[in-house]
């Protein structure tokens, strides 16, 4: 099963520090080389993003970042390997030792059937 793990934190404006930048590069290369890590990103200042929203009506509307009413910006995420929903909570666990705060949310991807497996 595959999961994505979202990444928030309280805005500081402040880029991460080269030592912190160290410590997140390692977990990450021992993360893809045993398996349960596919892909991880950071987020540039996730204040700075667009929205883009649908409404009832059918009216799509673009809005531009920052947000002013958005007390936590979005920091990254990381698409994870794992067999149970217990097993991405502890892969998550390890990012947490390499943030000084923030929340990670995890999701379960929905993975369409392939004609293989009917």
């Amino acid at each position: 099963m595959r999961f994505i793990s979202i990444f928030t934190y309280e805005r500081t404006d402040r880029l991460p520090t080269e030592a912190e930048m160290a410590s997140m590069g390692e977990l990450i290369k021992e993360g893809m080389k045993a398996g349960w890590l596919i892909e991880c990103e950071g987020v540039h200042f996730g204040t700075t993003g667009v929205r883009v929203h649908k409404g009832a009506d059918g009216k799509v509307m673009v809005t531009d970042g920052p947000f002013s009413e958005t007390k936590e910006v979005l920091g990254g995420y990381a698409l994870l390997n794992a067999t149970s929903k217990e097993e991405a909570v502890e892969y998550t666990r390890h990012f947490l030792d390499h943030v000084v705060q923030g929340t990670w949310e995890i999701y379960q991807l929905f993975e369409m059937p392939t004609g293989e497996e009917q």
